[in-house]
């Protein structure tokens, strides 16, 4: 109205959203870095660091990738989210927002690519599968794996107990002298309920039985088409999680985005003053002698123009 002062909001940093975010990262930050160095311990006890060249040595994956590789990525996305929030810093913040926002759109484009093309993941799924297969032996940490999907999924190889004619171990040709010969991991065999000690035996010489006599020996079907009938089976809940996380990437990118707003604003009410900034409050808005008393203390500095509404 005329003839009274307008008064102005002095613009300022969201301590919620700020300590919201700085909390989160930390404990993203503490997570990725425990999975970094329980990877990189693991490649430690199996002289992976002594010898780098064994990371290429091996046929199959070696799963401490996993621990590598989502360690590394937490702890960028942490430490650029915990200390940008932290010390108000927008170019930490916005690589945070980047980064996320990378991760988000990867992960939409696998998931749409495949949607899209099933036949060719499934085909790249069983390759993945048999070369795995074929270094069952040569990483005890890839063994546990596969030991672990074959028993979750009641599986055997990729389409069925034969793919494991691909290990050196188990094929049947006559020049393998391996007493696996002919056979299949353990982690093949059905469980008796009632055995008390796991039998790493049971599935010795077993693929030299008709597939009918194997039947209630080991599981005969592929772990592709289990995982594919898992995946539907709990779809809802698969879904669910992807879609959570997705809201929670977006939610972060959003968080951090507003911080980065909020600072920009703060930082617009900075003028020049001796050898640094002082910041401008409401105070010096309402009463126009403050800017030029502010002005006036600084060396060679020029005061801005303000909106003549904001000094009435």
């Amino acid at each position: 109205m005329p003839g009274k002062h307008q008064h102005f909001q002095d613009p300022e940093v969201g301590c919620c959203g700020k300590y919201f975010l700085f909390g989160f990262n930390i404990v993203f930050w503490v997570l990725g870095a425990l999975f970094l160095a329980i990877g990189l311990w693991a490649w430690g006890e199996k002289g992976v660091l002594s010898n780098i060249s064994a990371l290429t040595d091996l046929g199959g994956l070696d799963p401490v990738w996993l621990f590598v590789v989502a360690g590394g990525v937490m702890s960028v996305l942490g430490f650029a989210g915990c200390v940008g929030a932290l010390r108000e810093n927008t170019f930490l913040l916005k690589f945070f927002s980047v980064f996320l926002g990378l991760i988000f759109f990867l992960e939409l484009a696998a998931g749409i690519l495949a949607f899209v093309f099933k036949d060719w993941i499934r085909d790249q799924l069983n390759l993945f599968i048999n070369s795995n297969v074929k270094a069952y032996r040569d990483d005890i940490d890839l063994q546990n794996l596969i030991d672990f999907a074959q028993e979750y999924w009641s599986c055997c190889g990729a389409r069925g107990p034969n793919d494991w004619n691909l290990n050196i171990y188990f094929n049947c040709t006559d020049l393998n002298p391996s007493r696996e010969r002919c056979g299949v991991p353990f982690s093949c065999c059905v469980r008796d309920p009632a055995e008390d000690v796991l039998n790493t035996q049971c599935g010795y010489d077993i693929r030299l039985k008709l597939e009918l006599e194997q039947q209630g020996s080991i599981y005969t079907k592929g772990c592709v088409g289990q995982f594919e009938k898992w995946l539907q089976d709990n779809l809802i809940v698969v879904a669910g999680v992807m879609v959570g996380v997705a809201l929670l990437q977006i939610f972060g990118i959003c968080l951090a985005q507003n911080l980065v707003s909020d600072i920009k604003a703060v930082k617009a009410t900075w003028v020049p003053h001796g050898d640094g900034y002082k910041l401008l409050n409401k105070q010096h808005f309402e009463k126009p002698w403050l800017i030029l008393t502010v002005f006036e203390s600084s060396v060679g500095s020029t005061a801005p123009e303000f909106p003549s509404e904001g000094l009435a």
